[in-house]
C-alpha cells in the first residue's frame, strides 16, 4: 500500500489510466499540505465503470449466500491485516485523531462486515403469503457515493451490503478523502472477485458523482452526505425512477430525564457531540436536561469539554483534530456567529482554545445555552465541535424539543427507569435510539426520518436496500 495507483481508476478488475485529464488535490487538513492528486473522472470513465459492473452482474448475481459470504470474510480478514495502515491513511486525509481512527474508523468496518457475514450464514427462510412465494433478488448495478467523515466505514457498509445482495457496483468516494478508498480497492483486488464486480472512479460530486447518479446503467444509488447533495442525487435518480438510499445527516439529541445519573448522561452527550470533531452524522449535538438541573449540567459539560484541546491528530493523546477542509471550518464558524447574534450564550471551552495550532482547519469546541428551539443552532446540522444545551420542564416538553427538527436520525434517552426511557424513545421521530449507555449495534438498521434520508443501512435491512421483491404465484 505504500505506492497506491492514485492517478488511476479501477475498472473491470484492473487499474487503468482515466480518460479524464483533470485532477483533484487531496490535502492533509492538519498541515494544509498537498498529499496526493486523484482523477476527476467524467461521464466517459463513469460509463466504462458502469458497463463493467453491468457485464459482471449475471455471474455475481447467480452466486449463492455461501460464496458471497466467503468473499466478505476474505475482505474482512484482509482489512484486519491492514488496520494500522488504513487508520493512518484516514488520519492523513481527513484529520481524524489516530486513536479514534484505529478504534472506530477502521474498527467499525470489521463489525459491519461481521453483520453481513452472519446474515448470509443464517438459514434462508422462505416467505409464503397464501399461495404466493415471495423472493428477493439483486436490484442490479449499484452506485455507491460516500462521504469524507467516515470514508472507510461508509465505503465498506455500501460495498458489503451490495455484494451480499448479489449486486455489482461502482464506488465514488468523496474528493476530500479518497485515499482510503484506493487502499480499500487494493485490498479488494487481492481477494479474487470476478472482474467488474467492484469498480472505483474518483472525482468531484458535481462531475463524477452527478454522472454516476444519472447513468442509465445504474439501478440503485446509495448516497451518504449533505442534505443539499442528497436532493441533487435524488433529483437525478428520479429522472429514470431509479431506487435511492439516502443518509443525509441529523440533529440528534441526548435526552436526560429527571431520574437519570446526570453526570454520566451529560458526559456522554458532550463526548458524542465532539466525536470526530463533531463531524458525525449521528452526533448528538443537542443536550436536553431538566430545567432545575441546567446549571449543574453546564458545570459537568465544562469539565468534559476541557479535555478536548485541539491538537495534532497523529498524536495518540489527541481527542480533537481539525475539520476536514477550509470550507467546512468557515461553515462552522458561520453557524457560531449566527448563534451569537441570535442571543445564544457561549459556555467557556477548554483551556488553551485561544492557542489553536498555527496550521490546519481547527475550530475550538464550544457549548452554548439559552438556545432558542427555533434557531439554526437548535435545528440545523453544524458538523463541527459544537453542543447546544437546552432545558425542559417535563417529559412531554423533552419529546417536543427533541422532535423539533427537520432531521430524525438518532437520539439517546437516559433514565433510571427503563420503561420510562422506552416510553420516551418510542415517541422520538428518529431512526435509532440508544437507551442509557447502549452500545452501537453494527447489524441493526441505521437511517433516519424526514430529511435524514431514505432507506436503511447495515445488517439485513442494509442488504435489502439492494434487493427487489418478487412474488411468485403458485397453483392453488
Amino acid at each position: 500500500m505504500n505506492s497506491l495507483p492514485l492517478r488511476s481508476v479501477y475498472i473491470g478488475g484492473r487499474w487503468a489510466a482515466p480518460h479524464a485529464t483533470g485532477t483533484v488535490a487531496v490535502e492533509n487538513p492538519a498541515t494544509q499540505q498537498l498529499v496526493a492528486e486523484v482523477p476527476d473522472c467524467g461521464s466517459k470513465d463513469v460509463w466504462h465503470a458502469v458497463d463493467a459492473a453491468r457485464s459482471a452482474l449475471p455471474v455475481w448475481s447467480a452466486t449463492g449466500p455461501a460464496e458471497r459470504g466467503s468473499a466478505l470474510t476474505a475482505l474482512r480478514d484482509a482489512l484486519a491485516g491492514h488496520q494500522e495502515e488504513l487508520a493512518r491513511t484516514v488520519t492523513r486525509e481527513m484529520g481524524s485523531p489516530i486513536t479514534f481512527a484505529r478504534r472506530v474508523q477502521t474498527g467499525l468496518p470489521l463489525k459491519v462486515l461481521d453483520g453481513f457475514i452472519d446474515e448470509l450464514a443464517a438459514p434462508a427462510a422462505q416467505e409464503r403469503i397464501g399461495h404466493s412465494l415471495v423472493v428477493r433478488e439483486p436490484v442490479g448495478v449499484a452506485a455507491a457515493i460516500t462521504p469524507w467523515n467516515y470514508p472507510l466505514h461508509q465505503a465498506v457498509a455500501k460495498i458489503g451490503a451490495a455484494l451480499a445482495a448479489g449486486c455489482t457496483l461502482v464506488l465514488k468516494p468523496s474528493e476530500l478523502a479518497p485515499l482510503s478508498a484506493y487502499a480499500l480497492t487494493e485490498i479488494i483486488d487481492g481477494i479474487g472477485l470476478p472482474p467488474g464486480v467492484f469498480n472505483l472512479v474518483t472525482g468531484r460530486g458535481s462531475t463524477t458523482g452527478a454522472a454516476l447518479a444519472s447513468d442509465d446503467g445504474v439501478d440503485v444509488v446509495s448516497f451518504t452526505g449533505s442534505l443539499e447533495a442528497g436532493r441533487k442525487i435524488g433529483a437525478a435518480a428520479a429522472q429514470s425512477v431509479r431506487r435511492t438510499c439516502l443518509e443525509l445527516g441529523g440533529k440528534s439529541a441526548t435526552v436526560v430525564l429527571s431520574d437519570a445519573d446526570l453526570a454520566t448522561a451529560v458526559e456522554d452527550g458532550v463526548r458524542s457531540a465532539l466525536l470526530n470533531a463533531g463531524q458525525t452524522c449521528s452526533a448528538r449535538t443537542r443536550l436536553l436536561v431538566p430545567r432545575p438541573l441546567l446549571d449543574e449540567a453546564l458545570d459537568v459539560a465544562r469539565a468534559v469539554v476541557a479535555e478536548y484541546v485541539p491538537g495534532d491528530p497523529e498524536d495518540p493523546a489527541c481527542l480533537l483534530g481539525p475539520l476536514a477542509s477550509a470550507a467546512q471550518r468557515e461553515r462552522v464558524l458561520g453557524h457560531l456567529e449566527l448563534a451569537a447574534r441570535g442571543g445564544a450564550r457561549q459556555v467557556a471551552g477548554p483551556a488553551g482554545t485561544g492557542r489553536l495550532p498555527h496550521l490546519g482547519h481547527y475550530v475550538a469546541p464550544s457549548i452554548w445555552t439559552d438556545v432558542s428551539p427555533s434557531s439554526s443552532l437548535a435545528r440545523e446540522e453544524v458538523f463541527g465541535p459544537v453542543l447546544a444545551v437546552m432545558a425542559f420542564d417535563d417529559d412531554e416538553e423533552a419529546v417536543s424539543l427533541a422532535n423539533h427538527s427537520e432531521y430524525g436520525l438518532a437520539a439517546t434517552v437516559w433514565s433510571a427507569d427503563i420503561d420510562r426511557a422506552l416510553s420516551v424513545a418510542r415517541r422520538l421521530q428518529v431512526g435509532q435510539v440508544d437507551i442509557n449507555d447502549a452500545r452501537f449495534n453494527a447489524a441493526a438498521p441505521f437511517g433516519g426520518y424526514r430529511q435524514s434520508g431514505l432507506g436503511r443501512e447495515l445488517g439485513r435491512h442494509g442488504i435489502q436496500e439492494f434487493q427487489e421483491v418478487k412474488s411468485l404465484q403458485l397453483p392453488a
